[in-house]
């Protein structure tokens, strides 16, 4: 059942949350918001620095070539490519939904490379034209749920990361795998200011455990949409895991580095009581602040004339992930 009643500003759950985040983000970094009226910041216009209109547009992205696997074609209604491309968090280009596809266009994509390593026989870096020679695209729909309790139906271009991950041939002492944004301060606002970047740590790490990184559902994502991924999507290269909530999904990865123990990760290590390891799509535990029973998906419509609907177990994926978790706590383990 869809909950029809008319959605006020108050309702919509992206904007709400984002503002408590940037109240915490002054917090941490010894500001009030009584700060932004002393003179001297008033003059430097501190919320400017989230418009970018100092920085080069993104650039367009390339057509991809890739198959269309009958199974991951799923019949859902797609988010609309200018919502997956200009509503998005990537807090290194700032704290704002829009800010990401404003600042994103000062990051070069090319060249690029990625490195494999750690417990692996076979250490390997690849830049992108490896990646493409080696690795057959496909187009895969995937529902994408993010932990601020809204949802997107994207589709995504890219391989399987097992793929990638038996090219560097895994030890068997290999039992996670751990990921790194680049680090480019000069490109990356909320890199260069903590203020911008939301007070995190940097650059962005997350992780996996291996069998969930070797389920042929996980992706490294180059394109959405039939098209290179933009800069604001994580260009070139990020990581797509359908049954966990978005922020697992690292952006414009350098490397990946399989290891003998839980890696750390950015946001369980800023707030381990909201953010787990796991990530984990669970309408049965909420979020110390909100509830996650259910997701406001956002369509063809404005941000203010959204769809709520209920949130499902592993986002949909219980059928073929459930399996991983076969015996583990899932409100201890979030």
């Amino acid at each position: 059942m869809k909950d029809n009643k008319k959605l006020t500003e108050n309702d919509v759950t992206p904007e709400t949350i984002f503002n408590m985040q940037r109240r915490e983000v002054l917090k941490k970094l010894g500001l009030s918001a009584a700060a932004l009226s002393i003179p001297g910041l008033a003059q430097a216009d501190i919320l400017s620095w989230f418009k970018g209109n100092d920085r080069p547009a993104a650039p367009a992205g390339r057509a991809l070539q890739f198959s269309e696997p009958a199974q991951y074609q799923a019949k859902l209604t797609l988010t609309p490519a200018d919502k997956v491309s200009g509503y998005n968090n990537f807090y290194e280009f700032g704290l704002d939904k829009a800010d990401p596809a404003a600042n994103a266009g000062s990051l070069k994509t090319s060249p690029w490379q990625v490195e494999i390593g750690g417990e692996v026989a076979k250490p390997i870096t690849l830049d992108m034209d490896d990646i493409f020679k080696r690795f057959a695209m496909e187009q895969r729909i995937y529902r994408m749920r993010c932990v601020e309790a809204w949802s997107m139906v994207i589709p995504w271009v890219g391989f399987e990361l097992s793929k990638l991950l038996n090219l560097a041939e895994p030890t068997s002492h290999a039992r996670f795998v751990a990921f790194q944004t680049v680090y480019a301060p000069d490109q990356m606002p909320g890199q260069k200011d903590r203020f911008i970047g939301g007070g995190l740590n940097y650059p962005y790490v997350e992780g996996l455990r291996l069998d969930e990184a070797m389920h042929p559902l996980t992706l490294i994502s180059t394109g959405v949409y039939g098209k290179a991924l933009p800069p604001q999507n994580g260009a070139p290269l990020r990581l797509t895991v359908p049954w966990k909530y978005g922020f697992k999904g690292i952006k414009s990865i350098v490397k990946i580095t399989l290891t003998r123990d839980q890696p750390p990760t950015t946001w369980n290590q800023g707030a381990p009581d909201e953010y787990g390891f796991y990530a984990n799509v669970n309408p049965h535990v909420d979020h110390p602040r909100w509830s996650q029973a259910t997701e406001r998906f956002i369509g063809s419509g404005g941000l203010l004339n959204v769809q709520r609907q209920p949130t499902l177990l592993f986002n949909g994926y219980a059928e073929q992930v459930a399996s991983l978790y076969h015996g583990l706590d899932l409100r201890e383990n979030f």
